[in-house]
């Protein structure tokens, strides 16, 4: 039973808040990981969705409390509220509310920010409200720490992008027969992946319920890649060779289960005239050549500010002209997809009509043309067909293998994500639930899995609900993206975000996929690959994240505090 009843309300806003910052972050953060998978177009924006709703949960459950508690007692110094636990409470409900606030602003205006700057900022504007400068912990076991970390991450998460692609582009994309050799590189990719995802779970990162010694850990981590590559190379691996370097039209994924046996088929039938092979994961983007060649053909310059529309009709019903010229298309047709049925004629209270707008409510979220919208052309955008026409284009059937290996490293990132930043959400609310149900105030108490439960729902929520909102900003409006690149830039963001995680510092996800998409377009060898422009908002949309998030929740602890009511005896 609770035992401050006097502020039930205090609790039941904080939950309300703590599920609006949990909801943008799934809006927010989750969208800016899985900007890349769908930019390239390794996943549909269903496909992401499914993936983030399992791994985002299953990372929030397994892992998060370790995050959450540097979040609940890193920030401020616990002790300064011994003799009145209320106080914090407020302060976390505050915090809160701040940094949701700020949230929801900065997604509404389809800014990618970083949530952890915002819940950061919220808890040391509460601190300083409540206690004053000092009672901020800004030592290296405290604030210090994080802040390094903010600035080290998107240098480091470059670093490892970049190296990854290096490795893949000299190695895989530019040899002969690319697709043949990335076939053999999947085993190789499975496991590093899936060690990463092991070490992450055991290696002092997961539950408290886990106790392994060092070599231990050490032979669950290379048994778990082992495990995971040997499976792929056994039924995944044919399957692969059998489709892409043997060119067997006819397989599907549910021929996978069938393993080594699929080396033993027959003849390939002639491929019919009609058959759809491997999606072309370049349509829509241009080289030099191409580039020029339309230019000089269109009697344009190379301002994109003086190119007039392209009529759709224009085009006859051209799928990869409409993507070479995505400002011809009306914004409604851009916005949702055209499987998205119409509303049926009759009143709100009817059932069809009823079961139509319940719907949409619910899968709207998912109907969105994200990577249309990424090619839409806005003040921050540029001319993005010739940011895109300085990228390399790698063989199709090679990016095809890396668009498997994307699934992997996106779901990887998904889960480290949960991990790492459902903190943002819980950390302050289980401070407010401990203090309301017991009155006292402790530096190590255990996060219910409730808890963990409910922040892993909200930000799932929050991604079906309004993550297109953010995907379409971001993607291949900051450089080109293709499966082999996607995938260096997701693993590299993952290896980042695991070491934080082990080490229990709230970083940016936002900072490290921003990082490490930088990372691997500079690896084009030109600049001029990177959208610049939209660099700079994100990093303006980082850098006043804090200090807003702390403005507002500062001066909302101040006011409360300071009533004649709170807190007198």
């Amino acid at each position: 039973m609770p035992t401050l009843h006097q502020y039930d309300y205090l609790f039941a806003i904080g939950t309300i808040f703590a599920f609006l910052d949990a909801w943008n972050i799934g809006a927010n953060d989750v969208a800016n990981s899985f900007a890349t998978s769908v930019g390239s177009r390794s996943l549909t924006l269903k496909q992401a969705l499914m993936i983030a709703t399992v791994m985002e949960f299953a990372g929030s459950m397994a892992v998060g409390a370790r995050v959450a508690d540097t979040i609940r007692t890193k920030v401020i110094s616990t002790k300064l509220f011994k003799n009145d636990p209320a106080v914090l409470m407020l302060g976390m409900v505050c915090a809160v509310i701040g940094s949701s606030i700020y949230l929801t602003i900065a997604t509404r205006l389809s800014m990618p920010v970083s949530t952890t700057h915002s819940i950061m900022g919220g808890v040391i504007g509460v601190g300083i409200a409540a206690v004053g400068v000092h009672g901020v912990n800004w030592g290296w076991s405290g604030v210090s720490q994080v802040f390094a970390a903010w600035a080290i991450a998107p240098g480091i998460a470059g670093c490892f992008g970049a190296i990854i692609f290096l490795i893949t582009k000299y190695l895989v994309m530019r040899r002969n027969k690319p697709a043949t050799k990335a076939v053999w590189t999947v085993p190789v990719y499975f496991f590093l992946t899936s060690s990463l995802l092991a070490l992450l779970i055991v290696w002092k990162g997961g539950s408290a319920k886990i106790k392994l010694t060092n070599p231990q850990v050490g032979g669950v981590i290379v048994g778990t890649g082992a495990v995971v590559s040997l499976l792929v190379t056994i039924f995944f691996v044919p399957y692969l060779y059998r489709k892409i370097v043997l060119g067997d039209w006819e397989l599907h994924y549910w021929h996978i289960p069938q393993g080594p046996l699929l080396l033993r088929r027959g003849e390939i039938p002639p491929k019919p005239t009609n058959h759809v092979g491997i999606k072309n994961y370049y349509e829509g983007h241009l080289t030099k050549e191409q580039l020029a060649a339309k230019r000089a053909a269109e009697g344009h310059s190379n301002d994109v500010e003086s190119h007039p529309p392209i009529a759709a009709e224009e085009k006859n019903g051209s799928s990869s002209d409409v993507a070479d010229h995505p400002e011809a298309i009306p914004t409604n047709q851009l916005y949702t997809k055209s499987s998205d049925s119409p509303r049926p004629a009759g009143p709100w209270f009817k059932p069809t009509v009823a079961f139509w707008l319940v719907k949409r409510a619910i899968l709207h979220g998912a109907e969105v043309d994200v990577v249309g919208l990424q090619s839409k052309r806005d003040f921050l955008s540029g001319d993005l067909e010739e940011m895109h026409a300085t990228g390399e284009h790698f063989d199709n059937e090679a990016e095809y293998v890396f668009s498997s290996l994307q699934v992997l490293t996106a779901a990887t990132s998904s889960f480290t994500h949960g991990a790492n930043d459902v903190a943002n959400a819980i950390g302050p609310y289980t401070t407010i639930y401990f203090i309301w149900s017991s009155g006292q105030l402790k530096d190590k108490v255990p996060v219910p899995y409730w808890i963990l439960a409910f922040g892993g729902g909200a930000i799932v929520i929050g991604l079906w609900t309004y993550g297109y909102n953010i995907m379409k900003a971001l993607g291949n409006k900051i450089t080109l993206h293709s499966p082999s690149r996607g995938f260096s830039m997701e693993l590299g963001s993952a290896i980042t975000v695991i070491m934080a995680t082990r080490l229990k510092l709230p970083i940016s996800t936002t900072q490290c996929i921003a990082g490490a998409t930088v990372g691997v377009g500079l690896c084009n060898g030109t600049w001029r690959t990177i959208n610049w422009r939209m660099v700079a908002w994100i990093y303006f949309g980082w850098i006043i994240t804090l200090p807003v998030a702390g403005l507002i929740s500062g001066c909302l602890m101040g006011i409360v505090l300071n009533a004649p009511h709170f807190g007198k005896k």
